[in-house]
């Protein structure tokens, strides 16, 4: 982190205040309409999705051919293929599940916050939780 850009981290912090001020502006902050989403009853949060990856897509087919190397941190571009293996059919579906039955994911769930939502924070215990326990369990699992 010493050798980043000086702008890298404002840059972050601006990226993060974006994110939370578009998913609480439209809503995907509340978990009712992350379930409705999930029941077929609302589609704006496929909307939100199909905006993120189209200017996702973008910003990854345009910025190789504009620069060599991404201008705050200085990183090449390359490609990071990661494999379609057991862990992510498993940590995907748990995940899925868990999104299902709380309405919350990450990002929004930090945003619901920003809006007032304190008893997200059970929620978002919840996550830590599940975090922490998946490394321990790793850790403590033989390495393949």
């Amino acid at each position: 982190m010493a050798d980043r850009h000086p702008l890298f981290m404002p840059l972050v912090l601006f990226g993060g205040v974006l994110f939370g001020f578009g998913l609480a502006y439209s809503h995907m902050a509340r978990p009712e309409v992350v379930l409705d989403f999930l029941q077929f009853d609302d589609f704006g949060l496929a909307f939100v999705m199909l905006g993120a990856a189209v200017v996702a897509g973008l910003a990854t087919v345009v910025a190789p051919r504009l620069f060599d190397e991404a201008p705050i941190t200085g990183d090449r571009y390359e490609r990071r293929l990661k494999p379609f293996d057991r862990n992510v059919l498993v940590g995907g579906t748990i995940f899925g599940v868990g999104w299902g039955l709380s309405g919350v994911c990450p990002g929004a769930g930090y945003a619901s916050l920003g809006i007032g939502n304190l008893p997200i924070l059970w929620a978002l215990a919840g996550m830590f939780v599940g975090a922490y326990l998946q490394g321990y369990w790793r850790s403590r699992s033989p390495k393949k």
